[in-house]
This record gives structure tokens, C-alpha cells and sequence, in this order.
């Protein structure tokens, strides 16, 4: 071709990361409508995505061995960086993965007791959400509603990078505007530093001006 084609045409802009998540009156709804689907293993499923902002491929893959109830830690080790994370069990997770049958090596298996596939979650999922009334919303967003209402709480960024097994932080900036208390804190910081000015000490800078 003598010319290219796509010559002029403007660049499409940055992209726009999606974040979507759930607040606490919505996950209580969730879960109470997780109850019994996908022989029961939805409402743990979704429990312990929930709790630890692992991804549904992580859960999928996880086995009983990742699972230290000693020390109180998930290890995963089928991550998507590829580098195992070790996750902190709250106690909501710890008392959900206690209280589950071991069926098989798999911590949530398909009905032949091995890794359970993405067609069975979702088609429980939905159903759960339908009844929920929750619209515009993936398995995915579990993740954002984990990492989300930590910001909102006040959970510092750097912290909830590496539970989410972000290399870089700008991953995980995108939750940034939800930490308002962070930035009151910060902005904060300028009371406590500049009251403790002395009186020679404005006298002098008076003085440069």
C-alpha cells in the first residue's frame, strides 16, 4: 500500500479502569442469596474472594494443602503475576473454610472432585445477583469491592497493593479517591507541624519577606 490508512486518525485516549464494587448492605444481600447454589460452594466462594480480593482463577485452583490454618494463611500459588501470595485469613475466612466439607483435593470442585470451571461459577453467580437485584456487576468486582471498602476505611494503599498482588502501584491507585480519611490525614499533617512555629521563628520570616 502506498499510504497507510489509519493515517489522521486520532489515538484513542488512556483507558478507563472499571471499578465497581459493593457496599456492606449489598454484600449481606449477596451472600444471603449465595445460600445453597452451586451445591453449596457459591456462598463460600464468594465469602472468601470477598475477604482476600483473590481472583476467581486463584480460587478455582486453590487446594486444601494452600490452606494453613495454623498460621492463618492462604498461599496462592496459581497467581496471575505468576509469584505465589500469601494472603492473611480474617476470621470470617478462617470459620467459612473450616466449617466446608473436604470433597476432594480442591478446596471448591466440580461435581468429579477436580478444579471447577468458569461455566458452573457464573451461571450461580448470576442467579445469585438476579435475585439480589445487583445489575452491571462480574465476579471480577468482588476484587474491587475487597480492595474498595479497605480504602474506605481508612487501609493504606501500599497494604492493599500487596493483598491484591499488584506489582506496580499505579494498579492500585485507581482506588485512590475513596480514601478520604487518608487525605485528611495527610493534609493534616501541616496543623501539627507548622503550630509548633515560634514566635523568633515568624519574627524571621517576616523579616525575609
Amino acid at each position: 500500500m502506498k499510504e497507510n490508512p489509519a493515517r489522521g486518525v486520532k489515538r484513542l485516549k488512556g483507558e478507563t479502569r472499571r471499578v465497581r464494587y459493593l457496599m456492606p448492605d449489598q454484600i449481606q444481600e449477596l451472600l444471603s442469596n449465595c445460600d445453597g447454589l452451586l451445591r453449596g460452594l457459591l456462598k463460600p466462594l464468594v465469602t472468601v474472594a470477598l475477604h482476600t480480593g483473590a481472583r476467581k482463577g486463584e480460587l478455582q485452583s486453590l487446594q486444601w494443602p494452600q490452606v494453613d490454618f495454623e498460621l492463618g494463611f492462604i498461599y496462592l500459588l496459581d497467581t496471575k503475576n505468576g509469584e505465589r501470595r500469601d494472603i492473611p485469613m480474617n476470621e470470617t475466612v478462617r470459620t467459612t473454610l473450616m466449617e466446608m466439607e473436604r470433597m476432594s483435593e480442591f478446596v471448591f470442585p466440580n461435581r468429579n472432585g477436580v478444579r471447577i470451571d468458569n461455566a458452573q461459577v457464573q451461571i450461580s453467580f448470576c442467579k445469585a445477583l438476579k435475585k439480589s437485584g445487583i445489575s452491571d456487576f462480574h465476579f471480577h468486582d468482588l476484587r474491587h469491592t475487597f480492595a474498595s471498602n479497605l480504602v474506605m476505611e481508612g487501609a493504606e494503599l501500599n497494604d492493599v497493593r500487596e493483598l491484591l498482588g499488584h506489582k506496580k502501584m499505579d494498579m492500585t491507585l485507581r482506588y485512590a479517591h475513596l480514601s478520604p480519611k487518608h487525605k485528611t490525614k495527610v493534609i493534616n499533617i501541616l496543623d501539627r507541624v507548622w503550630s509548633q512555629i515560634s514566635p523568633q521563628v515568624e519574627k524571621v520570616v517576616e523579616l525575609k519577606r
